[in-house]
């Protein structure tokens, strides 16, 4: 992975691992080669600044959503915030890379002074003319593509090496041809190639959009066998497609890349064709801009040894302003909470138990306590009144609500939940309301032998510091619920009672997790002849 984060403020480039990113607040990313994009995925949700063919790039390739890319014109500047209050700010500078298509260098100048991050690039002397450049401004730190940094290697110009791919073709007259390339990147070379021989070049669907988007010549095609030039993926290149391709037809394949790679047939050939700056054309360029530091992009292969003969002195660290600082503690939290906690948030909820806190209840109006005064003088008359207690035993509770159920021995199972669902049931403090919603069970009337539905919810308000809502039997019905018409549907039978009650009494620790809602009811009825 090829990216940083730059010190001492909250930028950040090709560099997409949010766990990772810490204080890092702007996002950038240089061009749209795999090695530069690794983490970057269709659920990216940060801003994140481009060049307008990587902006489309990105949607069509990595699918990352429309509304976080934000795509800067190449050669303006442009102003971005490096703070929530807008005090502190930034200009970055978009320049040609001459690497592939979209690819740029980043020019930030702000309160770190002047950083040029070149990404992958090859050097022409034509970027010194850049406005961003010519202006005399002093680089502190040059993040330099260091990829072909070694004395050792000796690249020709892009230039020569094309001209090498033309004498290849031509003493293979009578030959296919493979050009074996990564998924971006070298289509100008095409282009020559399909103009100098006058052919068609085949490409994939993709790369052919791609050309088209890139205005090139129109000398691209997607059929098969249309010209005698055609470009593959990379990979495909090996001794087995080879083999495969001249049995039909005499076939030459040519990897044009500086890696050194190992010729597996007598007719794959490669040419130092290169999209990175040679060593040569680095030392030219560092020595043009005499910057304070270079940073090496690759960082396997440091290269600070070879410049030091063209650095300006080195100034002392930024202070980071305040604005930035708080900006970049807050956005550094969010992830790790804030950003969890949204997602949380945006999934849909299921229902379940839902508690109220007594202070919301101690806020009702008196106009709604009248409302379940009134309420309880239709309803039928509930089987005692709870009296306010020192001791919320659950025994004594179940005592006070149920006498004349408590005075006998709860004998047998009653068919309460004859399904093998699992099920959870949370239990509540006592001065907490508690919304029980419905599982769509239906339950047999052991009187009248007839189902009762308990509707849509089946609301528990009860406040053991409010007399107005003690042993109020309203505050046990919920709305539209068959058992507040008691004229209609008689009540739960006394054993259904019971057996509800003990469910919300038993406290959810006592159960062991996985359990069917037969062996729940037993659990219920072990934990209450404990007490007794």
């Amino acid at each position: 992975m090829n990216g940083v984060l730059i010190p001492h403020t909250p930028i950040a480039v090709d560099f997409w691992s949010l766990r990772r990113a810490g204080t890092a607040r702007l996002f950038f990313l240089s061009h749209m080669h795999s090695d530069h994009t690794v983490g970057l995925s269709s659920t990216w949700a940060r801003p994140l600044y481009c060049s307008p063919i990587t902006a489309h790039l990105l949607r069509r390739q990595l699918q990352v959503s429309k509304e976080w890319i934000q795509a800067l014109e190449v050669g303006e500047s442009h102003v971005l915030p490096l703070d929530e209050i807008g005090r502190e700010t930034m200009t970055v500078t978009l320049i040609d890379a001459n690497h592939c298509p979209g690819s740029v260098m980043f020019l930030f100048e702000g309160y770190f002074g002047t950083i040029l991050y070149t990404g992958d690039f090859r050097y022409t002397p034509s970027m010194l003319k850049e406005p961003a450049l010519t202006l005399g401004k002093q680089i502190h730190t040059l993040y330099l593509d260091n990829t072909n940094c070694n004395p050792d290697l000796v690249l020709p110009s892009r230039q020569e090496a094309a001209h090498q791919i033309v004498q290849l073709i031509q003493k293979h007259p009578q030959h296919n041809v493979k050009i074996g390339l990564y998924s971006l990147g070298k289509e100008s070379l095409l282009e020559q190639l399909a103009l100098e021989f006058r052919t068609w070049v085949v490409l994939s669907p993709q790369r052919l959009e791609l050309v088209q988007l890139l205005g090139l010549a129109d000398v691209f095609t997607v059929e098969e066998k249309a010209g005698r030039i055609q470009a593959v993926d990379h990979m495909e290149i090996c001794h087995s497609t080879m083999l495969h391709w001249n049995q039909t037809h005499p076939t030459i394949a040519i990897l044009p890349t500086s890696r050194k790679i190992h010729s597996s047939h007598p007719d794959i050939h490669i040419i130092p064709y290169s999209d990175h700056s040679s060593y040569s054309e680095l030392r030219a360029f560092v020595a043009a801009l005499k910057p304070c530091q270079v940073v090496p992009i690759v960082s396997q292969r440091p290269c600070g040894d070879y410049f030091k003969d063209s650095l300006s002195p080195r100034l002392s660290i930024p202070l980071i302003p305040d604005s930035v600082q708080q900006y970049m503690s807050s956005f550094s939290r969010k992830p790790n909470f804030l950003w969890l906690l949204e997602r949380r948030l945006k999934r849909p909820r299921t229902q379940g138990v839902v508690f109220e806190s007594p202070e919301e209840n101690a806020d009702q109006s008196q106009a709604d306590r009248n409302s379940k005064k009134a309420k309880k003088g239709k309803l039928s008359p509930w089987p005692g009144d709870l009296k306010k207690q020192p001791c919320h035993h659950p025994l004594q509770i179940k005592k006070q609500l149920f006498p004349d159920l408590c005075s006998k021995e709860w004998h047998g199972a009653v068919s309460f939940c004859e399904s093998q669902k699992k099920v959870t049931v949370p239990t509540a403090p006592l001065g907490f309301s508690v919304h029980l919603r419905s599982i769509e069970e239906k339950f047999i009337s052991t009187e009248t032998r007839e189902e009762i539905g308990l509707g849509p919810h089946l609301v528990l308000r009860g406040d053991d510091d409010d007399p107005a809502t003690t042993g109020n039997q309203s505050a046990w019905m919920g709305h539209g619920s068959p058992l507040s018409h008691s004229k209609a549907t008689p009540l739960l039978a006394t054993e259904f009672r019971g057996l509800a009650l003990k469910y919300l009494l038993a406290p959810v620790n006592f159960f062991q997790a996985g359990y069917s809602a037969r062996s729940f009811d037993q659990q219920v009825e072990k934990y209450h002849k404990l007490l007794l």
